[in-house]
């Protein structure tokens, strides 16, 4: 499980596609931490690690996206050179300052705006219809792994506000509108629904 605090971001160090998905290199400072099994989460998507390689000032470490993952999210389009967004499972004793976040992504959406106001940030995201019944005013979403809180919702859309820590921190820095972003909606919520349906 994560927590949507992005630890830092990475960057691609190289591709390889295959018959049966696309192995994706990543270089960070924590990767000589980092040990095989371990799962990592990639801007949003939670992946395993498969090979480690130290270097100076961190190194780099292997993962491996089926053809399930690839189908799912845009993982399938990042090349080299491309930052996203790292962050380590939560360990049972961590702090929890995000919100429940598993890295399975429920679906792409895309930077429909980015506006500043002042020192902060309003980015605007596309909300796939499958997924709206599940996104709240002042609740909680994962976009490529970041825990925000929605500030405004409207059909087919909605806001956060960022803090410039988040934009420093994050890949919304290299965001443009049209950009696609991972989506992972709070899993309260469907587990709610399901608890629910009988009722409904």
């Amino acid at each position: 499980m994560f927590t949507g605090i992005v630890e830092e971001t990475g960057e691609v160090t190289f591709v390889e596609d295959g018959p049966e998905g696309r192995r994706i290199g990543v270089a960070a400072s924590f990767a000589p931490d980092l040990e095989h099994g371990q799962s990592i989460s990639v801007s949003g998507a939670c992946l395993t690690v498969e090979a480690v390689e130290t270097g100076d000032g961190g190194g780099t470490f292997e993962l491996f996206c089926s053809e399930e993952t690839l189908e799912r999210t845009y993982l399938d389009g990042v090349t080299a050179g491309d930052a996203v967004n790292l962050e380590r499972a939560l360990p049972a004793d961590g702090r929890f300052d995000g919100h429940f976040v598993q890295g399975h992504v429920d679906g792409v959406a895309e930077v429909t705006g980015i506006e500043r106001l002042g020192d902060d940030w309003v980015f605007g995201f596309s909300l796939p219809d499958d997924l709206a019944r599940y996104v709240v005013e002042k609740g909680s979403v994962g976009v490529d792994g970041i825990s925000l809180t929605v500030a405004d919702l409207d059909e087919g859309e909605f806001t956060v506000a960022i803090i410039p820590a988040t934009y420093e921190l994050t890949t919304l820095s290299e965001k443009s509108v049209g950009d696609p972003v991972h989506l992972e909606v709070d899993v309260v919520a469907k587990y709610v629904e399901s608890l629910t349906e009988g009722y409904r």
